[in-house]
């Protein structure tokens, strides 16, 4: 497969900058197991499940990842943290006119951070205090590139699901939004939490051509045991491709805690998730490889054309979608 064959041309003017003024006042486009098409509301989610569905919300709780410093030679640098590795320790994407080597130290502050190492696209930091108090006094919200404004107080909140939890996501999973507790106490299935912490790769565009050829960053996720036996007798609503990829990988590989490279795009074979919550994904982005993968390519790109026609609002602070998968 071709990453050329997952793009689609979208008015720039459809990129939500901000959240709906409402969580739970965004669109929602069903795209349902025939490929029918249906317009509704947010609200109207909770009338959609019953007692036989259960729903599977992602409680990482996103971090302020970016940081703004300088190298020893005074030249402006931004840090990226993607995963926090220890109590001074992590690995970071680094932005600067030259690339930091090895040894070299980076001011944030009054904090320095030395450059330890480096692992593929990622750098070994070693800061001078611990990490989390650094992001916590320092650190920005890590709003995506395509939102253009500065992060604000209404970002700080708005930016992070109402159930979030355990800290660890340099992104937000976006289709978790929407919710807020009126509509949560509105749903009469039960609702299993699990957690993936969204790492910085969910940022990184593919690099290659062959669908097949690109490889996923490593994300950290963590499933409670007795709530994965108990989704097994249930049909699966997963809100987000972040709650979804860490039930196919415990499904694939046994495992219920650990790390995920799973890169899912057309010809996955789906084992536990029924029905996906999610927004609307970048062209050519892994995610939108995924969506066309669980509810069929052309139904998906039919799907994305309608939503462009009717103006839904799109990426993170956009509109979200509801996919049935076909034969579940």
């Amino acid at each position: 497969m071709q990453v050329s064959d997952f793009d689609y041309a979208l008015p720039p003017a459809l990129i939500a900058q901000h959240p709906a003024p409402r969580r739970a006042g965004s669109r929602l486009l069903h795209l349902d197991a025939a490929g029918a098409l249906r317009d509704l509301r947010f609200d109207d989610l909770p009338g959609l499940l019953g007692p036989g569905d259960a729903l599977v919300l992602n409680d990482t709780r996103v971090i302020k990842a970016r940081l703004a410093g300088r190298k020893d030679s005074g030249g402006a640098v931004e840090i990226f943290v993607e995963r926090v590795t220890g109590p001074r320790e992590a690995l970071a994407l680094v932005r600067a006119s030259k690339p930091p080597r090895p040894g070299g130290r980076l001011s944030i502050g009054s904090v320095s951070a030395e450059v330890a190492g480096r692992s593929a696209d990622l750098y070994e930091l070693r800061f001078s205090e611990e990490v989390e108090k650094v992001l916590e006094k320092h650190g920005a919200v890590p709003l995506p590139p395509y939102i253009t404004h500065a992060p604000a107080a209404e970002d700080a909140e708005r930016y992070q699901t109402v159930y979030a939890d355990k800290p660890g996501a340099v992104a937000a999973p976006t289709a978790g939004l929407h919710f807020d507790d009126s509509i949560l106490r509105q749903i009469r299935c039960p609702i299993e939490k699990i957690t993936l912490h969204v790492g910085a790769g969910t940022f990184q565009p593919v690099r290659v051509e062959e669908v097949e050829k690109h490889r996923m960053h490593l994300e950290r996720y963590a499933i409670p045991p007795d709530a994965y036996q108990r989704l097994l007798q249930k049909k699966v609503l997963a809100v987000g491709t972040t709650s979804l990829r860490a039930l196919e990988t415990a499904a694939l590989t046994g495992k219920l805690e650990g790390e995920t490279d799973l890169f899912i795009y057309p010809g996955f074979e789906f084992k536990v998730v029924d029905r996906l919550l999610t927004n609307f994904h970048l062209p050519k982005s892994t995610l939108l490889m995924l969506v066309c993968a669980f509810g069929g390519k052309e139904n998906v790109m039919r799907a994305y054309a309608h939503a462009i026609e009717q103006k839904y609002r799109f990426f993170s602070y956009g509109d979200a979608m509801l996919i049935e998968r076909p034969g579940a």
